[in-house]
Formats: structure tokens, sequence, C-alpha cells
């Protein structure tokens, strides 16, 4: 069947709208344009898929799982809070390589004689979707913490995950060369059990890395299943996704300070201390709502360091308040961002945006650091291990060789923590018993709240 031309164009209007969109996704200041640029992209190839002359078969039945579909999206993005939202992330993309995975297999039982080629794409797309699949939703279940967040590594899991990775790639050849569809369905399981094991030995704050590698797995099974459909559309969608997630998860590795091969498979190297840890004993510096006002309302320049803890106590706010009210009184304010604060890259940015924070005041690690030495106070608001100087003083910790915003850097430091737990890499921050260092205890909302009140009455 030749393709109308209007479909033609209409496909070319949507994958330069994805390209469009993720250029805009490149700054929190067009963010918001660029997801409303790729949604009307997707409505536009959604809408010319039943426009275009095609045949379709059980049309109320996709009608009726269209519309499930996207009122149960709908209401799970509005009900989210940011601090679940790399847990949403992971499940949608789940979904993608499930569905790009379910799509391949239909196919290739539909197609009567399929040819080297789309054999070829056919088993690409069921084994890397279906990996997507499982292991985005082992995950998610991490990220809920549904089981633990600790690297798990299986009894023999050094022999049994290669071992597995094997026979997928041993059943992708037998299929290729003798299609049958026992073979395709038995490849599609190995393949979710391989997922799983692919993720179950990444723990604590790598999850994230590998919940945007993941993303780029499903991008290259979305591609792949382009080419099985024959659509040029999915194609270009699914590199652009694979392209980006792959990019992504390589500026998070080096934000880490760690190759990518450490993160998926330094677990088997031997016993981690990530994603746990107790409170230390040791003496601290503890001060009240007012010692802190104290400090901030006479400094001359403070930054403040946001992390997981102010998503968690929906503080942004607060913190937006009490950055005005120091401006106010003339004295400069910047935000530190650390590129991997949170549980996702931008976490931080977007819940800063959230407040109307004025994106000027946001600076990143490489433009910040060089300022705290000239800083009398860093306010740091639920964050840890990215303030953390073992990553730079401590061969023997985990975070050693992560780039970390030079907190001890500045003239007096203020840590808002709810307790001496530590934080997501399970160690110690020798930061906290710093002779500078105050620590403000409780729910960062209900301090910085305090806080505020106090530097107002200054």
């Amino acid at each position: 069947m030749i393709t109308p031309t209007w479909v033609q164009l209409a496909n070319l209007a949507a994958a330069v709208m994805f390209i469009l969109a993720l250029r805009g996704l490149s700054s929190p200041k067009s963010a918001r344009r660029g997801v409303l640029i790729g949604a009307a992209g997707a409505v536009i190839a959604t809408f010319v898929v039943f426009f275009s002359g095609y045949e379709f078969q059980n049309l109320a039945l996709i009608g009726v799982c269209i519309a499930v579909g996207g009122v149960i999206g709908a209401v799970a993005a509005r009900r989210v809070q940011m601090t679940q939202m790399p847990q949403m992330v992971a499940l949608f993309n789940g979904v993608g390589g499930g569905a790009a995975a379910l799509v391949a297999v239909i196919e290739y039982l539909h197609i009567e004689e399929p040819g080297l080629f789309v054999l070829a794409a056919t088993v690409f797309t069921v084994i890397i979707g279906s990996v997507s699949f499982s292991g985005s939703i082992v995950t998610f279940l991490k990220l809920q913490e549904l089981i633990t967040t600790r690297p798990v590594v299986l009894p023999g899991g050094r022999i049994i995950t290669p071992l597995v990775a094997a026979t997928a790639a041993g059943l992708a050849l037998w299929l290729m060369i003798n299609p049958t569809e026992w073979l395709l369905i038995t490849l599609l399981l190995v393949s979710l059990l391989f997922g799983v094991l692919f993720v179950l030995p990444v723990g604590g704050a790598d999850v994230p890395i590998v919940i945007s590698l993941l993303n780029a797995f499903t991008g290259l099974a979305v591609a792949a299943s382009g080419f099985v459909l024959g659509n040029v559309l999915l194609l270009i969608a699914g590199t652009l996704v694979g392209a980006a997630g792959t990019l992504l998860t390589q500026l998070m590795a080096s934000a880490m300070g760690r190759p990518i091969t450490n993160i998926l498979f330094g677990a088997f190297a031997g016993p981690t201390t990530a994603g746990g840890g107790v409170a230390s004993d040791r003496p601290v510096r503890s001060g009240t709502p007012q010692d802190v006002a104290i400090m901030l309302g006479y400094a001359n320049k403070v930054i403040l360091v946001p992390g997981y803890g102010l998503a968690v106590a929906q503080a942004q706010g607060t913190l937006r308040e009490l950055a005005d009210l120091l401006t106010e009184r003339g004295i400069e304010v910047d935000y530190a961002i650390h590129p991997v604060a949170g549980r996702m890259p931008g976490h931080m940015n977007v819940l800063l945006a959230e407040a109307n924070v004025p994106y000027e005041q946001l600076k990143e690690m490489e433009e910040i650091n060089p300022e705290f030495p000239d800083t009398d106070v860093a306010l740091v608001v639920g964050a840890n291990d990215v303030v953390n100087p073992a990553a730079k003083t401590d061969p023997s910790a985990p975070i050693y060789g992560m780039p970390v915003l030079d907190v001890n850097l500045a003239g007096q430091v203020v840590f808002l923590k709810r307790s001496m737990r530590p934080g997501f890499a399970g160690i110690e921050n020798e930061l906290l018993f710093d002779p500078k260092t105050t620590l403000l205890f409780g729910d960062a909302k209900d301090s910085l709240t305090k806080v505020v009140t106090a530097v107002k009455g200054l």
C-alpha cells in the first residue's frame, strides 16, 4: 500500500516535534514546553495511524484500552509525589519495553515466512524489551523499598547471570536458524529472567543510573520494532530515546565518578555498604532555629544545598521563602545543584522550579564549587552523600572518586537532618562532626519554617 502524502508529512511533523521536545528538555527553562511539544507529537502520531487507511480489527477493544490507559496515566501523573517520580519513570519505562517485546512477538506470529532481517529485528526487540520490562520492575521495587535497596547477589550469581545471558544468545541464534513459536516464547521468558538478574546486584544511589540505562534499552527495542512493523516514526522515536538514554547514563556515571561496568557489576567484586548504615554515637554540635537564623541573617553570602530530604519534606516553598528573606536583607543567595542529588537527574531543578525559584540562582556543581571558600554559611537541606568529603579523602569509601560539592570549604556549615542516619551510600559524613558544623534536627519543612520566623524577628 502506497503511503498517502499527508501521512508522510504528518509523520515528519511528529518526528520533528520529538526532536524539538528533547531539545526543550535540555534546560529547566524550556522543559515544560518540551514536554508539551513531545506530547503533541505523540498525539499526532497516534491519530495518523487510525486515519491512514489501515484495516483495523477489534477497533472497539483498542479504543477501550487507549481510554483506560489514558485515565490510569493521567491519574498517576497527577497524584505521584515528586519523591516518587523515579519509581513512576521506572514503571512507564518498563511498560514501554514490555509493549515493544509483545508487539514483536505478535507480529512474528502473523508473518508466514519471515525473512532473516525481520527475524533479527524481532529477536533483538524481544530480548531488549523483555530485559527492560523485568529490570524496570525490579528498580521500581527497590526505589519503593518493597524489596531491599542493597545490592542482591544470589549464591552462584557470578555463574548464573552469564549462563542465562549465554542461553538467551544461544536461543536467539537458534531461532534465526530454525524459527518456531516455542523457541520465541522460551527466549521471551529467559530474557525476562536475565532482566531480573541484571538489576538485582545494583543498589543504593546506583539504581537511578540503571533506570536511565534501561530507558535506553526501551528506546532501542522500540526502534527495532519499527523495523519489524515497517514504521519509520517508531524507528526515529526509538533511536532518539535510545541515544538520549545512553548519553544520560554516561553523564550520571561521570557525576558519580565511576565507570558503568563498576555500577552494574561492582557488587560481584565483594561486599558493599550501599543503601544501609547505622547512626553514629559520636558527639555533634546541634543548634536551635534561632541560632541558625542569626548565622544566616548576618552573613554576606549564603549557599543553599538541597537534597532528597527537601523533596521528602516538600519544603521547597519554605526554602524559597527563606532565600527571599535573606535577599531582602542584602545577602547574596545561591543554590548549589549536584547532578545526582535526589533520585533522578534534574530532581532538584524540577523541585525548585515548583517553588518558582529563579533559574539564575541555580548553579551547577562546576560553577558553584569555586564560590564555597568565600561563602559565610552553607545550608544543607536533606543532602548527605553529595557533600561528603570522604569522596575525596577516603579511598575505602564506596563514593570515593565521586565529584562532590565543596561544602566543607564554607566558613560555617548548617545541616538540616531528621537524624544521624547515614545517607544512601551507607557511610558517615565526617563533615557532620566538624567543629564549624551545626546540626538542626527535625523535619526539613518544620525546621525551615521556624528558621524563617526567627529571621523575620531579627
